[in-house]
């Protein structure tokens, strides 16, 4: 486990980091633009490659050195928060320039986000598979109490572009890391068969398993419905609960809040039983949330709500994670991550845009409120027809 501790608070470090942009990104481009549908583009932009590329990033990551992946996309992610940086400070930074940047962003994320997820038990071996996924949910989730806090600080200290050059730095933590460990990822040494070739086998394997791909399919609804709350968290803060830019840092850190607990909860159980009744359960809390979130007009009791949004999100994403990894063999592990993250990360661009366009017609409010009953009754119909869910 030495490898996954150093692994672990390189990612942590830069996390918290990443949060600090997001933050400060989603705020320039809304005092840019003064738009809602602008700022539900730009977190399409920043997605749709995954949507694109991801499925391939899997291959990859079955062919390749995971560590040497995530070496270069770390890197490149550096490269691009202090050109970010650099444009805001100078005062030449434009919306299509933001846009940009998102879309190559992306296009590095692709590749990324497979060999990261599958690169976990490969650091801290099957026996600690779950205990390491769920620390890993704890860093995530502390980077997002830790970075939205201080970004709402560091907007008001240092500007947004303080703000991309500490990102910038911050990747040099996980670089470090990935430098100081060493990984036995079991490197395939037959390429006689073509990426799509491979691709077309782990979509079959998954589609042959329909416990794989109803948690698939649950993911995807989330990220579609359910997540797209976040890049209209700039028009709650501003227009609705009147807090301004230390608001919504808080308001960001509070569903962390939620998420951080969720992540120690699930450190603590380790390999417990249940975890398909766990999972139906946190889904639910999550959806009926968003609901609530949707509804209220009192910063305290958004505070509240966004805690459970929090806890709940974490709960089912680390839960159905943890499932997948569990069932499939080492030689389709990257491939079945890299369906995981196009269905969480590669969708969540058309819930973007969906959030955006719907918010820009009937408000953010109705629109948030409309996800949270439409992932309410999809819950409760997988509840009700496929009972092996709730069995695992």
């Amino acid at each position: 486990m030495r490898d996954f501790r150093i692994y672990w608070l390189g990612m942590l470090i830069s996390l918290i980091g990443t949060w600090i942009q997001a933050v400060a990104l989603n705020w320039l481009v809304f005092q840019l633009t003064n738009s809602v549908f602008l700022l539900g583009v730009v977190g399409f932009l920043s997605s749709i490659p995954i949507f694109l590329l991801s499925l391939f990033g899997g291959v990859v990551a079955d062919r390749m050195n995971k560590r040497n992946i995530l070496l270069f996309t770390q890197s490149s992610f550096m490269v691009l928060a202090f050109i970010l940086a650099f444009l805001t400070q100078i005062k030449l930074i434009t919306p299509l320039q933001i846009m940009f940047i998102a879309v190559i962003n992306g296009i590095v994320m692709a590749f990324d986000a497979p060999s990261r997820q599958a690169v976990v038990v490969e650091l801290a071996g099957k026996e600690y598979l779950f205990n390491a996924i769920a620390l890993s949910s704890v860093a995530f989730n502390a980077s997002r109490i830790i970075g939205p806090a201080l970004a709402g600080i560091l907007v008001a200290g240092m500007g947004m572009s303080g703000c991309f050059y500490i990102n910038g730095i911050s990747f040099l933590a996980v670089i470090i890391a990935l430098l100081l460990i060493k990984t036995n990822d079991g490197i395939r040494k037959d390429y006689k068969h073509a990426m799509v070739a491979d691709l077309i086998a782990g979509l079959r394997l998954i589609k042959d398993n329909r416990v794989i791909l109803i948690l698939i399919t649950m993911v995807g609804i989330t990220s579609l419905f359910g997540i797209s709350y976040v890049i209209l968290m700039p028009i709650f803060a501003n227009d609705i609960l009147k807090v301004g830019v230390k608001g919504l840092g808080m308001l960001m850190s509070a569903a962390g809040i939620g998420a951080l607990i969720a992540g120690l909860l699930l450190a603590r159980l380790g390999d417990f039983k249940y975890k398909g009744k766990l999972l139906i359960l946190s889904s639910l809390i999550f959806s009926f949330s968003l609901v609530l979130f949707s509804l209220s007009k009192v910063y305290l009791f958004s505070l509240f709500t966004l805690i459970f949004i929090g806890w709940g999100s974490v709960i089912a994403i680390a839960l159905i994670n943890t499932i997948l990894q569990t069932m499939v063999n080492d030689e389709f592990r990257g491939r079945v991550m890299s369906v995981f993250m196009f269905t969480f990360a590669g969708i969540f661009p058309f819930g973007n845009l969906l959030a955006g366009v719907l918010s820009h017609f009937f408000g953010v409010s109705t629109t948030v409120m409309l996800c949270g009953i439409v992932l309410s009754a999809f819950f409760i119909i997988i509840n009700i027809l496929y009972p092996d869910i709730r069995n695992i």
